[in-house]
């Protein structure tokens, strides 16, 4: 029996889907009876049809069995591969999953009888690579990809037509509503059932608004995580292969994104702003009209109400089907993240995305009102509290104290303030966790006040009273809503329904009550008090700035140093790259901690300037005394750069006691060079490959790390010669062979001797830096320190990235090879951000400088600088922080070792104190690096909240150098956030 030729299904008439009941024993005589091939079948899952992959006699995938459920006619089959066929043709970089055709061009089709009726049986080409299917976590990247995706075949289909697309599916958002009434019933829960009636009803009376501006056309409608192929070896996963045209018909536009971007909602740590990169990548391929965006989340909604509800009832009505009842619980977290947030916040987002977003209503500002809304209380008496990044009122941590709100606001009442008031939109860093893995609400949509004296609030406006309670009373203000909460204990002089006239009293107020005043629109939704930085501009477009209200000017519509990012391009040199695409704006840092004007805290894992913390007080204090008195260039005598220099030497052993300032590490090690060379009188340097000592000539030459000059060996000039990378994980020798690298590089000094051309100098880093931290074998620099001395040279020791106590256990790297340099560079830690370098040498090396000229540098060993050095010499002494960098230190290493045994990936740990190195591999045998997944993860990390980048020439090794006063309790936040990315990104084993 052949299934009806022209029929094509209605959803509503059918009842029940159940799925195909075939076994793969059943399906490989298919296969080989009706279409020609002899393979083993391997069940899929599918909500309605019956999948196999069907392997050859090799194991090799050869094709995919597709019997479709026999509701579906044969003009819809052929509407299927039609469409398939033509996307493949208008789309040649994606590969889909057309229909085998015979030589003549027929499909590779027949037709099957199943329990449920005749069905269509055909052959499908299999695409490698797997799908995005899984709780994985999905990176912007991914996201964006799978939008490309959307928005091609969008476009590939617009002019698409058929008569097998004539169909009623129950995926059709047309008929989102009529779904969800008849299936709802099979929800058990009566909140959730509750809920995805609700959530519909209003999704679908807004959808219904922008309708008949929606166009319509031939669309793919399931381009999910479950039918979107990932290119083969991706990393991250990146998809270019489109499977399952089981869902082609005729349905709006926008659904096929709104379809997408809702099965992005289930992965691990997703919530709705991730799926913007998808928005933004399909609009730039498909261009979506004003009311398409405006349609984009009520249709997920609407999508996720129907996955819910359809799920319940294929599970009912198909007990067998497990691929229906696996998919219950990802359904019901869709839903909860697409409803998570009310309509108009992500409609708004969505048209930020896409520049459709009309001017938002606080751009527009509230004009002064006819009264004012406190009487008799002029601005002029209104203190306005910042609490923002930029406010001096968080300085010195203030901000982590639970009570410095309540504090600042007691002192301006105290000072004479007749108020005090917050700011509009402004984020509130007193909202902001230390540590947190999610962000905190931080940005106000309205303002809180403080009286300081008995005040009586009025109508600014004549308007209509909405509601009046106890501590609360909303009335109309012109087109917009005027809400406020005062202590509940305050009862307003005004009722429900009452109409007010201007001027007229609304609630009598005592010296001390708090207040908050906020305006939203008319016909939105009440706003939080507080809302999260990602959801803000959403949230605040339904608002406005009430300040003008109290006589204060409003807050600019603009956003706070919003094209920041593009000014920096303009003006500043693009090969001074910034860390991450799509930065947070920093402005503020205290402790191992960063701040980001939206009033984000993220942990700081990678910033070995500050050895001290950011904005340590001492620092901050004696730079200011110092710069009140006296700033200028070392030639003066001041007795500031005599002690330092003193406590600097002191620091060395003998015979290194004299010191040259200067400004950064690429000087001190330029200076190095030149020292060295002025004094052996040999213009031939050997350094270490793979190795990073600066950006000036001399540094930069001796510099070759690919990572930061890709051609570095190939345009070292012809006084530079390196020997081997000494890493014993995954150099030419590991482990315990690697004690062959020293005689191998002192076997090169050597033969450059024997050449002619000795080196004057041998320079690396006493602890392997740019490698992640790997210590180097042990007695290699007492080989080749001897090697190069033995032919007039000196030894030279980069210490500016692992000297002064970061590594806990020694406060110089070269003390752990028990060894002494000729010359010591060092900087970064030195002035704990400020620009502080120097060497430090012996007197003798330091006096053959004479013979090059003078030495001068104009603000190296400036009085400013020398107390700064000062100051972080007693502060990394008083505070013990070398002493934390080993405790601390120790106890985050082994908490990476830990993680280990829990994440294949993680191939090595590496380093002592804060300076250790976690280096990601694809296998532990081969160490291929993980370069792709590093990156990955720092993205991850930073939604985390975490701030950490990759080092080493394949960049797939953590750098952790954060602050040494970091404590256990954010080592172990940053331990717990690289598990959980791990876990989400998928490298749990």
């Amino acid at each position: 029996m052949q299934p009806d030729e022209y029929r094509t299904i209605d959803f509503f008439t059918e009842g029940a889907l159940p799925a195909p009941r075939t076994t793969a024993a059943e399906a490989e005589l298919i296969a080989a009876g009706h279409l020609g091939i002899t393979a083993r079948a391997q069940a899929l899952g599918s909500q309605q049809d019956a999948n196999f992959l069907l392997h050859a006699e090799d194991g090799t995938p050869a094709a995919v069995l597709k019997i479709a459920n026999p509701a579906f006619g044969t003009v819809e089959i052929e509407a299927q591969d039609a469409a398939a066929d033509l996307i493949a043709s208008a789309c040649p970089d994606l590969r889909i999953a057309t229909v085998l055709r015979r030589p003549d061009g027929s499909p590779r089709s027949t037709t099957v009888d199943t329990g449920s009726g005749p069905a269509t049986a055909r052959l499908l080409r299999y695409l490698p690579g797997g799908t995005l299917s899984g709780p994985r976590h999905l990176s912007p990247r991914t996201v964006a990809a799978m939008g490309t995706i959307v928005g091609k075949v969008s476009t590939a289909l617009r002019d698409f037509r058929h008569p097998g697309l004539d169909r009623v599916l129950q995926w059709d958002p047309q008929h989102a509503d009529r779904v969800v009434a008849k299936l709802a019933g099979h929800i058990d829960e009566p909140d959730r059932r509750t809920a995805v009636r609700t959530a519909t009803a209003e999704a679908w009376a807004h959808v219904q608004t922008l309708a008949a501006a929606l166009p319509s056309q031939a669309v793919h409608l399931d381009l999910t995580d479950d039918n979107l192929i990932r290119r083969p070896d991706s990393r991250p996963p990146l998809p270019d292969g489109v499977i399952d045209f089981g869902d082609v018909t005729l349905s709006w536009a926008v659904g096929e994104l709104a379809v997408s971007l809702s099965s992005m909602l289930h992965h691990d740590g997703m919530e709705p702003h991730h799926v913007l990169p998808a928005v933004r990548a399909f609009h730039a391929v498909r261009p979506l009209s004003c009311e398409e965006a405006e349609a984009v989340w009520p249709l997920v909604v609407l999508r996720a109400a129907v996955l819910v509800a359809s799920g319940r009832h294929q599970a009912a009505v198909d007990e067998d089907n497990a691929y229906a009842k696996a998919a219950l619980d990802r359904e019901w977290r869709i839903f909860e993240q697409a409803t998570s947030l009310p309509l108009p916040v992500m409609n708004r987002l969505i048209r930020d995305a896409t520049g459709t977003a009309d001017v938002p209503a606080r751009a527009a500002q509230v004009g002064a009102p006819v009264r004012p809304l406190l009487r008799d209380l002029a601005a002029t008496g209104i203190t306005v509290l910042d609490l923002s990044t930029d406010a001096d009122s968080m300085d010195h941590g203030a901000w982590t104290d639970t009570g410095t709100e309540a504090r600042l606001v007691a002192s301006a009442l105290a000072d004479g303030a007749a108020a005090v008031a917050t700011r509009y939109a402004r984020a509130r860093l007193t909202g902001t966790p230390a540590l947190s893995a999610m962000s905190a609400p931080t940005v106000p949509t309205g303002i809180d006040l403080w009286l300081g004296r008995d005040a009586v609030v009025q109508a600014p406006a004549a308007g209509k009273v909405l509601a009046a309670t106890p501590g609360h009373v909303e009335l109309t203000y012109d087109a917009q809503v005027l809400s406020l909460t005062f202590p509940r204990e305050v009862g307003p002089v005004v009722t429900t329904g009452a109409t007010v006239q201007v001027g007229e009293d609304i609630a009598h107020l005592t010296s001390g009550a708090a207040v908050h005043v906020a305006l939203r629109e008319a016909d939105g939704p009440a706003a939080p008090r507080l809302v999260r930085p990602e959801y803000a501009a959403g949230w605040l477009a339904l608002t406005a700035d009430p300040a003008p209200l109290l006589g204060l000017p409003a807050a600019s519509g603009r956003t706070h140093g919003e094209d920041l990012l593009d000014r920096r391009a303009a003006a500043f040199a693009t090969v001074q790259e910034h860390y991450y695409a799509d930065p947070p704006r920093i402005e503020r840092g205290w402790r191992h901690h960063l701040l980001s004007t939206d009033g984000r805290s993220y942990l700081d894992i990678v910033n070995n300037v500050t050895p001290l913390g950011h904005a340590h007080p001492r620092v901050e204090q004696a730079v200011s005394r110092q710069l009140r008195r006296l700033n200028t260039n070392s030639r003066f005598h001041y007795a500031s750069v005599v002690e330092f220099t003193e406590r600097l030497a002191a620091l060395l052993p003998d015979p290194l006691d004299t010191v040259f300032l200067v400004n950064s590490g690429s000087e001190a090690v330029d200076l190095g060079l030149r020292l060295a060379i002025g004094t052996s009188g040999r213009q031939d340097v050997v350094a270490l490959r793979e190795a990073y000592h600066g950006w000036t000539y001399a540094s930069d030459a001796v510099s070759t790390s690919l990572q930061d000059n890709p051609n570095a060996l190939a345009t070292r000039p012809s006084w530079v010669h390196t020997v081997d990378s000494p890493n014993s994980y995954r150099g030419r020798h590991r482990g315990p062979d690697a004690v062959r690298y020293a005689p191998e590089a002192a076997q090169v000094i050597d033969e450059l001797a024997a050449a002619g051309r000795p080196a004057g100098a041998f320079i690396g880093e006493t602890f392997y830096g740019n490698a992640g931290g790997v210590a180097l074998p042990d007695g290699y620099l007492a080989q080749v320190y001897a090697a190069v001395r033995r032919h007039g040279g000196l030894a030279v020791a980069d210490e500016v990235q692992v000297g002064y106590g970061r590594l806990g256990h020694w406060f110089w790297g070269f003390e752990q090879q028990q060894v002494v340099p000729d010359i010591v560079c060092v900087a970064k830690a030195m002035g704990n951000g400020h620009p502080l370098g120097a060497v430090i040498t012996s007197r003798a090396v330091a006096d053959r400088y004479r013979d090059q000229g003078y030495f001068f540098s104009s603000t190296g060993g400036s009085p400013v600088s020398s107390v700064v050095g000062l100051t972080v010499l007693d502060t990394l002494r008083d505070e013990d922080l070398q002493g934390n960098a080993a405790r601390v230190g120790g106890h985050l290493k082994s908490r990476l070792e830990a993680l280990a045994d829990r994440h294949g990936i993680i191939g090595a740990v590496h380093g002592s104190g804060l300076y250790l190195g976690l280096e990601l591999v694809r296998d532990r045998v081969g160490l291929e690096p993980a370069t792709e997944e590093t990156a990955e993860l720092c993205d991850r990390m930073l939604d985390l909240g975490v701030i950490v980048q990759p080092t080493g020439d394949h960049l797939n090794i953590l750098k952790i150098k954060p602050p040494l006063c970091i404590d256990t309790t954010a080592a172990d936040f940053f331990a717990d956030m690289l598990d959980l990315a791990l876990t989400q990104l998928g490298h749990f084993r």
